[in-house]
């Protein structure tokens, strides 16, 4: 790759808090809009993230299932980017009206960096509640780590239930909580059950019928975003696989790994995965841009940050007003955060040359979501599908939305070589700690008396 020329001094230069949905998407843009500029170092661009890629969150119930391979659902920000300055960082503090920002590394001490526009994209996080043993038992799912995580620790399960004539560790490992009956929750759960409904068929001593799958809801509903009707049917589907959907229930409590809930069932299990809602990165906090009661960076119709100049935002982190709803806001989901990117970056190139904004208006056409191999729902620009249409049209879908057509060709490949071999359902945990077997190794070639010593 040819060395890109130094940068003018005086050229301004531009920060993007965040490599996700927006971040990566108005790095696009600006790459393609600021090319001249780029190439002559008459404009500077970097992303700060703490990851080195970003990842295409719809993917992660596919990649979980081993439909997908994880590196297929995560985009390399320095391949995609080759004219973007790229900082694997943690933005800890940030003075705009100072023009700075505080980034942390991953190794070495703590760094100043100072820029003249601002897109702050940061995000989204888990949000979780004060559950006792929530935090000691639960799994995420919002990341690749979280979701390969939760693949390899249910096929164990599987393991673990087989190897053992003892039926209290054969039921709490055969029994998988979610909680959480949103798109995260239910494609999570759906191709999990599908995934291991595969893999215990290679099991003699074990049954489909031993697995026990609970999701918890606190609402009436599940997939509010699709509508009652499709979220009941959704309800039944799941139900009719074996699956329990427990409505207007809440987790008590998870201390030991014994589920206590709202109804008073009280059950053990090695399972418990967490997928009830998300919250704005609280970076916010630390910065002395507006953010409203709920954590969010406040903007306006042009993408703007509220009482600010030269500052952006969009995306989970962001505050926007929907100009097709009076009074409401922008829902934190792909859809929004991919066309408000595009914008974003339009307005920030408008502003770099003096010319005017425009406002971002996007009526929300819809959603879908996928309930294992050839299971879907879907409601879209007011049709209604169920089943392998639904299925469908989840996957076409998301294969427009996922960036660059190296990652599309890497994803349809998957997807084809699935129609002619059985997806592997093997464990792989051992990689999440991968020095266990040297360390034991080495364990054992100690002399006797050394061992003693100690």
């Amino acid at each position: 790759m040819a060395r890109r020329p130094a940068a003018n001094p005086d050229a301004p230069h531009v920060l993007i808090v965040g490599g996700g949905y927006v971040g990566l998407y108005t790095a696009l843009s600006l790459q393609k809009k600021l090319k001249s500029e780029l190439k002559r170092g008459d404009v500077r661009v970097t992303i700060v993230d703490p990851q080195s890629y970003m990842t295409y969150q719809p993917f992660l119930p596919e990649a979980a299932a081993g439909n997908l391979s994880p590196r297929h659902v995560v985009v390399p920000l320095r391949r995609v980017l080759p004219k973007i300055d790229i900082v694997t960082a943690r933005v800890t503090e940030l003075s705009h009206a100072e023009r700075w920002a505080i980034i942390q590394p991953v190794e070495g001490p703590p760094q100043r960096i100072s820029y003249d526009y601002l897109v702050m994209a940061a995000g989204s996080v888990s949000r979780t509640l004060p559950i006792p043993g929530l935090a000691e038992n639960g799994i995420g799912f919002k990341t690749i780590g979280e979701a390969i995580h939760l693949r390899n620790h249910v096929l164990a399960q599987l393991d673990i239930a087989a190897s053992t004539d003892d039926l209290e560790v054969r039921k709490r490992a055969l029994t998988f909580v979610v909680v959480g009956g949103g798109f995260a929750g239910v494609e999570a759960l759906a191709e999990m059950e599908d995934m291991a409904r595969d893999a215990i068929r290679m099991y003699p001593n074990l049954r489909s019928d031993d697995m026990r799958w609970v999701m918890v809801e606190a609402s009436d509903r599940i997939l509010p975003e699709v509508g009652p009707e499709l979220g009941r049917w959704t309800a039944e589907q799941l139900r009719g696989r074996g699956i329990e959907v427990k409505l207007k229930t809440f987790l008590t409590s998870a201390v030991d790994k014994q589920i206590e809930l709202s109804d008073g069932e009280n059950f053990p299990t090695n399972t418990l995965v967490w997928t009830a809602g998300a919250k704005a990165n609280p970076l916010a906090k630390s910065t002395d841009l507006p953010i409203d009661e709920r954590g969010r960076v406040k903007g306006n119709e042009y993408l703007q940050i509220e009482g600010t100049v030269r500052a952006f935002t969009a995306g989970d982190n962001a505050a926007i007003p929907d100009l097709t709803k009076e009074g409401e806001f922008c829902a934190p989901n792909a859809q929004h955060a991919v066309r408000q990117a595009k914008v974003l970056a339009e307005n920030l190139v408008a502003a770099l040359r003096g010319k005017a904004l425009k406002p971002y208006r996007h009526a929300y056409v819809g959603s879908v979501a996928g309930l294992g191999l050839h299971k879907g729902v879907a409601h879209v620009y007011g049709i209604k599908q169920r089943g392998i249409a639904a299925w469908f049209m989840h996957r076409t879908y998301h294969l427009s939305r996922v960036p660059t057509f190296n990652r599309k060709v890497r994803v349809v490949a998957d997807w084809t070589l699935a129609l002619f071999f059985k997806r592997e359902t093997i464990s792989l945990g051992s990689i999440e700690q991968p020095r266990e077997e040297f360390v034991l190794a080495a364990a054992s070639d100690r002399p006797a008396e050394t061992t003693a010593a100690k």
